[in-house]
C-alpha cells in the first residue's frame, strides 16, 4: 500500500539529512538556507473520527457509475461509501433495517403475503427478538474498534444525508415515499450486521423460535395478555433449509508457481442472488496513506471491501460446509410438570424466559400490541418444528425440548475482521486477522499477495465442542441417527461438556498455504488442494472423503490443464475459465450419450409409464450442440434438462473411488436408464412449447421487474451454465424468498427443473455476481471484472443496466480501475460530500 511509499520517502529524508548534517559540519556555510527537499510528511496514525465531527469525503464515480470514495478519516470515508450506497440501493438497506429492528409486522400487518394468513411477518419479527440482535448491538457497540466505529457512524450520516437532500422524485420508486424508509443510527447500521451473520444459521429459525412455547401455551397474547388466535398453520414449519437461496462461489488463490508473471493472481467467483439482501455493490476506498482497496461488499457493508484487492494483496470468498450452529437435545426434569425444566449434569435447571412485544398494523391506520414469552436453557433458545423437533416426548418416549446454539450470536469481529484483510500487507498480515478475529461469518477465504504466497482456510464461526465431547457423540447411536434424520448437528443437552466453548479457534481451523494454488467450489475445504489434503479437523467443519460436485470437479480439471504459458496461467488464462462457460458433465458424457443416441435411432424408448417416446429431437439437438453454456450454444437446453433427470439417477460405469475423488465417478454407463431420462426431458422442452434445439440465448434471460413488482417485458438473452450440468460460471432462477419484501416478479418453475414454460426458459436471477480475475505486476494490481447485474437496484438510474447489456451482448469483463491516476482518467463526474457527525 501507499504506507510502503511513506516509508521509503522516510528513509530518503533520513539519508539526506544525514548528508546536509556532515556539509555543514565540515564548514560549509556558503549558504544558511537548507536544500529545497521535497519530501512527505511521515504517516500519522489512521484517523478514526472525524476532527471537531466535520464529516467530508471526495467521491469520483467512474465508468458503470463506480464510485470511489476518499477521505482523511474512516469515519468520513463510511460517510462517503453511505451516501453513494444509498444512492444505488437504498430500498434494500431500509427493507433491511426494518426487518432486523423486528418492525414488518408494524408495516406491512402480519402476513409477508396480507391476507394469506401466513404470518410471516410476526415469524420474523418475534423471531429476531427472540435471538436478541438489537440488544446485541446495543451491548457490542463499544466494544468494537474505533475505527469500526467511526465506519458505523459515518454511513448511518451519509446514508442520512441522501434521504434528506434527495427529493422522492429522484429516489427508488420501489420504496419512495413510505414510512418505513427513515434516518437509521450506527446501532441500525450495527443491527443489521448482527443479523447478517446469522443468515446461514439462526435467522433461518423464525418459525421453529415462534413455535417454541410448551404445549399449553399459546403463541402470541394481546396486549393485555389474552391470548391470540392466529390463522396460521404450525405444521407447515419445517427443518429449515440453511442455505436457502443455496449461496456457491468459486474461488482461486494462483500461487508464483502458476503464475506466468511469478506473482500472485486470483479469480472471484461470487454465486448469489441478483436481488434482494445479498446483493454486491462495487466500489473503491482510500485514506491516503493507510488503506486503498477496490471490490465489492455486501449490502450495508460500511465501507469495507469484502472481495477485493489492494496494492498487495487480494482475497475472494465463498460458502462453506462447516455448521455455524448445533441444536441441543434437553432432557425435561419430569419432576417439573410445567415441562419448563430440563437436566443438566444431573441437576434440574429452570429455563428462563423474555416476554417480547411488537406493534402489528392491523389496518391502514389502526394497530395492535402483541407479546409473545422466549424460552431459553444455557444452551440458547427453545425451538419447536412439529414433528421432528418437538417439546414433549419424542419418538424415544423421552420427554424432551430442544435449543439452537449459534455461534454467531453474537459476532463482534465482522467489521475488523474485514478492515483487517483490507489493511493486509502480505499473507502473513492476512492471516494474522484470522488469529484476532473470527468475522468472516460463514465464508472460505482464499487470497494471494503480490509475491504469490496463496492461503486458503474457512473462517466461518464453528461452535466449540471440546474434543473429548464429540468423541462421545460420535460413539452415540442415538445422537448419530438424530443428527442423520435432521440433517442437522443434534449434540446432548443434559451435559454441560456439550456446551460450546465460543468458536473453533483458527489453529483448530481448515487452513493450507500454497505457491502453487488454493481454490474452493463449496465443497468442503478437504481437497483444497489435492496435492495437500486437509483431514484430523472437527466434524462441524465439513466431510472429508466426499464425493466432489460436478462444479468443483471442473475447476479442478482446469486447474490441472494449467495455463496458455509452459503450463501457467496468464490472466488472460483466468478470465477464459471465469467466463469460458464449460460444463463437466457435458465434456465427461457427450461422445458416450451421441453414441447411445445414434445406437437408439428412431426405436421408441420405452418409459415407466408403458408410454413410448421416440427421442430423435433430443438427440438431434445434442449432435449441435458445441458442449458450451453460450447465447449460440443449440442444444444446450436440451442437455441442461437431460443434466436435471441425470442428477436424481447418475449412471456412471465407473463408481466413486476416495483415493481417485477429482476423477471418479466416470464414464457414462450407456443403457435404458439414461434413454429414459433423455426422454423425460425431451418431453418436458416439447410440454413447454419449446424446441430442444433452440440456441441458449433464446431460451435463457434476464428479466428485471417493474417498481410494482410486474414484469419489465424486456428479456436480455444470456450465456451461462448451471450447476446441474457442473458449469463454473453459474446462473440459475431463484423463485424463492430473496430476503426482503420488495415487489418482483417470480414464474413458476416446472417439477424437477429451472424451465418454465410461462417465462419461455429460463429467467435469471441468481448466479455470478461481483467476479474478477486479477494479477500483481510489477507497475501494481491489474484486473478485469464485472457485476453482472449493474450497481443500482433504482430503475432511474443510468447504472441499473448498463453491465448487465454489456455481459448479455457477450460474455465479457472489464477493466478495473485502481491507482488514482486511472480512476481521473475514466471519471465522469465528482461530488465533494460534507456533513456533520452523528457522535
Amino acid at each position: 500500500m501507499e504506507n510502503n511509499l511513506f516509508k521509503r520517502n522516510l528513509l530518503t529524508s533520513l539519508m539526506l539529512s544525514s548528508t546536509v548534517f556532515v556539509l555543514a559540519a565540515c564548514g560549509d556555510s556558503s549558504s544558511d538556507t537548507p536544500p529545497d527537499i521535497s519530501v512527505p510528511p511521515p504517516p500519522t496514525d489512521l484517523v478514526a473520527f472525524a476532527p471537531s465531527g466535520e464529516l467530508s469525503a471526495d467521491i469520483t464515480y467512474t465508468d458503470y457509475g463506480v464510485p470511489y470514495v476518499k477521505a482523511d478519516n474512516m469515519e468520513s470515508l463510511g460517510f462517503g461509501v453511505g451516501f453513494a450506497f444509498a444512492q444505488d440501493n437504498l430500498c434494500i438497506l431500509a427493507d433491511q433495517v426494518v426487518k432486523f429492528n423486528s418492525q414488518r409486522a408494524l408495516y406491512f400487518g402480519p402476513d409477508a403475503v396480507p391476507g394469506s394468513g401466513d404470518s410471516e411477518n410476526l415469524l420474523t419479527d418475534f423471531g429476531f427478538l427472540t435471538l436478541g440482535i438489537r440488544a446485541n448491538a446495543e451491548a457490542g457497540f463499544e466494544q468494537i474498534s474505533e475505527n469500526a466505529q467511526a465506519l458505523l457512524t459515518g454511513y448511518a450520516a451519509g446514508y442520512n444525508k441522501y434521504i434528506n437532500e434527495t427529493e422522492t422524485a429522484d429516489m427508488d420508486p420501489a420504496c419512495a415515499g413510505q414510512p418505513w424508509v427513515q434516518e437509521i443510527t450506527p446501532l441500525d447500521v450495527m443491527t443489521y450486521a448482527q443479523g447478517v451473520a446469522l443468515l446461514p444459521g439462526a435467522a433461518n429459525f423464525t418459525g421453529p423460535l415462534f413455535l417454541g412455547v410448551p404445549n399449553n401455551q399459546t403463541f402470541v397474547t394481546s396486549e393485555s395478555g389474552e391470548p391470540l388466535a392466529l390463522n396460521f398453520d404450525a405444521s407447515s414449519v419445517g427443518i429449515p433449509d440453511t442455505n436457502p437461496t443455496e449461496a456457491g462461489s468459486n474461488g482461486w488463490a494462483i500461487g508464483s508457481d502458476l503464475s506466468a508473471t511469478d506473482k500472485g493472481m486470483l479469480i472471484a467467483n461470487p454465486h448469489f442472488p441478483h436481488t434482494g439482501n445479498q446483493r454486491f455493490w462495487q466500489f473503491g476506498i482510500e485514506v491516503p496513506g493507510h488503506l486503498k482497496v477496490v471490490g465489492g461488499s455486501l449490502s450495508g457493508m460500511p465501507g469495507i471491501i469484502n472481495i477485493g484487492f489492494n496494492e498487495n494483496v487480494a482475497w475472494t470468498h465463498t460458502f462453506s460446509t462447516a455448521s455455524r450452529f448445533t441444536i441441543h437435545r434437553l432432557t425435561l426434569d419430569p419432576e417439573d410438570e410445567t415441562g419448563t425444566s430440563y437436566m443438566l449434569d444431573g441437576e434440574s435447571v429452570p429455563m428462563t424466559t423474555k416476554t417480547h412485544e411488537i406493534r402489528v398494523a392491523t389496518g391502514p391506520d389502526s394497530f395492535m400490541t402483541m407479546r409473545k414469552t422466549s424460552y431459553y436453557s444455557e444452551f440458547g433458545p427453545v425451538i419447536v418444528i412439529p414433528n421432528a423437533l418437538p417439546w414433549g416426548t419424542d419418538q424415544t418416549g423421552q420427554d424432551v425440548a430442544f435449543a439452537l446454539h449459534d455461534a454467531n450470536l453474537p459476532n463482534y469481529d465482522l467489521f475488523d475482521h474485514w478492515l483487517g484483510m483490507n489493511m493486509a500487507e502480505d499473507i502473513a498480515a492476512y492471516k494474522q486477522t484470522f488469529v484476532d478475529f473470527t468475522g468472516t461469518v460463514f465464508n472460505n477465504a482464499m487470497a494471494v499477495d503480490a509475491d504469490g504466497n496463496a492461503f486458503f482456510t474457512d473462517g466461518s464461526s464453528v461452535p466449540n465442542i471440546l474434543p473429548e465431547a464429540l468423541a462421545q457423540w460420535a460413539e452415540d447411536p442415538l445422537y448419530q441417527a438424530l443428527t442423520q434424520q435432521a440433517e442437522l448437528f443434534i449434540f446432548p443437552g443434559d451435559d454441560s461438556a456439550f456446551i460450546p466453548q465460543g468458536t473453533v479457534p483458527f489453529e483448530q481451523a481448515p487452513q493450507l498455504e500454497r505457491t502453487d494454488f488454493v481454490q474452493n467450489s463449496n465443497d468442503s475445504f478437504w481437497l483444497t488442494n489435492p496435492a495437500a489434503p486437509i483431514d484430523g479437523l472437527s466434524p462441524l467443519w465439513g466431510p472429508v472423503g466426499n464425493q466432489q460436485s460436478l462444479r468443483s470437479r471442473l475447476g479442478q480439471k482446469m486447474l490441472a490443464e494449467g495455463g496458455s504459458v509452459d503450463g501457467r496461467f496468464n490472466r488472460a488464462d483466468l478470465v477464459d475459465r471465469l467466463i469460458g462457460n464449460r460444463t463437466f458433465l457435458g465434456e465427461a458424457v457427450l461422445t458416450d450419450l451421441l453414441a447411445l443416441c445414434e445406437s437408439q435411432g428412431a426405436t421408441p424408448v420405452d418409459m415407466p409409464d408403458s408410454s413410448q417416446v421416440v427421442i430423435t429431437p433430443a438427440c438431434d439437438a445434442l449432435a449441435l450442440w458445441d458442449g458450451r453454456m453460450n447465447r449460440a450454444s443449440r442444444g444446450a437446453m436440451m442437455f441442461r434438462e437431460f443434466a436435471f433427470e441425470f442428477n436424481r439417477a447418475p449412471q456412471w460405469q465407473v463408481a466413486y473411488d476416495p483415493e481417485l475423488p477429482t476423477t471418479t465417478p466416470n464414464t457414462l454407463a450407456a443403457n435404458n436408464t439414461v434413454l429414459q431420462q433423455l426422454a423425460t426431458a425431451q418431453q418436458r422442452i416439447v410440454d413447454a412449447g419449446l424446441d430442444p434445439a433452440a440456441t441458449l440465448g433464446s431460451v435463457q434471460f434476464v428479466e428485471r421487474s417493474n417498481p410494482n413488482g410486474t414484469a419489465s417485458g424486456v428479456k436480455l438473452p444470456w450465456a451461462g451454465a448451471h450447476n446441474i450440468e457442473g458449469g463454473f460460471n453459474v446462473f440459475r432462477s431463484n423463485m424463492g424468498n430473496d430476503g426482503t419484501l420488495l415487489p418482483r416478479h417470480r414464474y413458476p418453475l416446472l417439477p424437477g427443473s429451472d424451465l418454465s414454460a410461462d417465462a419461455g426458459g429460463y429467467h435469471i436471477t441468481y448466479g455470478s455476481s461481483w467476479m474478477f480475475a486479477m494479477e500483481f505486476t510489477d507497475e501494481g494490481p491489474q484486473a478485469e471484472g464485472l457485476l453482472t447485474y449493474s450497481q443500482s437496484g433504482n430503475v432511474l438510474s443510468d447504472h441499473t443496466l448498463d453491465q448487465t447489456m454489456l455481459y448479455s451482448a457477450e460474455p465479457q469483463l472489464r477493466p478495473l480501475h485502481f491507482t488514482n491516476e486511472d480512476i481521473e482518467a475514466n471519471a465522469t463526474s465528482t461530488l465533494n460530500l460534507s456533513g456533520s457527525s452523528l457522535r
